[in-house]
């Protein structure tokens, strides 16, 4: 991918234009608490991960919950070495799968990008290593706790290099302090940090939904893993 010059503000929005192509699911599942990542809150996520870390270019990536790619096609754009989608949703690989092939795959042809079907709670078991993890969990309004389990998961279940990794996860502000204490605590996180505050549009996705869109404040959390093989392996 070659962006355009110009300031970072420039190159979000050239990235942004390009992920408006991810199309996003099909017949969304309410219990699974299936949102589209809209291209603006990916873009932003991508481009704090390496503008400030450099945490996406060169590195391996996972994209856990991957729905229909938006996050794992941005990471491969922005350079990844290597990118794994994981989803327990069979319809919305299948999507991430035809957004790859129909409009990404002539971008990085020697970028990776494969897709699995696992629970993320039984991530353990694919043995996945990485540098870095994104996600966009469920906030947890249909399941209690949905939101902490990604982030268990990413924390305790992938592997990273001798010299650590990084996790970025989107979670509602209101959760601020929960998400901080619980992955310091108990998930063993190095450190636990807001990198980037963001308005996140949620759309009109269910029957139940009387608003057309809600506006929610959200909060990029970066979590610092220490290296090395998890307990399983």
């Amino acid at each position: 991918l070659s962006f355009s010059p110009g300031s970072w503000t420039m190159k979000v929005k050239h990235l942004e234009a390009m992920l408006s192509d991810v199309a996003p699911f099909a017949k969304p599942k309410v219990m699974l608490e299936q949102y589209p990542t809209s291209a603006h809150i990916a873009s932003h996520i991508l481009f704090t991960a390496q503008e400030q870390f450099q945490d996406i270019a060169n590195r391996t990536v996972v994209d856990l919950g991957t729905g229909t790619g938006m996050l794992a096609i941005g990471a491969s754009l922005m350079g990844a070495a290597h990118v794994v989608g994981v989803d327990i949703d069979d319809d919305a690989l299948a999507i991430a799968a035809e957004n790859v092939e129909e409009n990404f795959e002539d971008v990085r042809p020697d970028g990776p990008l494969d897709l699995l079907r696992c629970d993320v709670r039984d991530v353990s078991r694919l043995r996945l290593h990485a540098d870095t993890v994104l996600m966009n969990p469920p906030f947890g309004t249909k399941r209690a706790g949905a939101d902490m389990e990604f982030v268990r998961s990413a924390l305790l279940g992938i592997s990273f290099p001798p010299r650590g990794g990084a996790v970025y996860s989107l979670h509602k502000t209101s959760t601020r302090k929960h998400v901080g204490e619980v992955a310091r605590r108990d998930l063993g996180a190095l450190r636990a940090d807001v990198v980037a505050e963001l308005r996140y549009d949620l759309p009109k996705t269910y029957r139940f939904h009387k608003k057309e869109s809600v506006d929610v404040s959200v909060d990029v959390w970066r979590f610092v893993v220490k290296g090395g093989a998890r307990d399983d392996e």
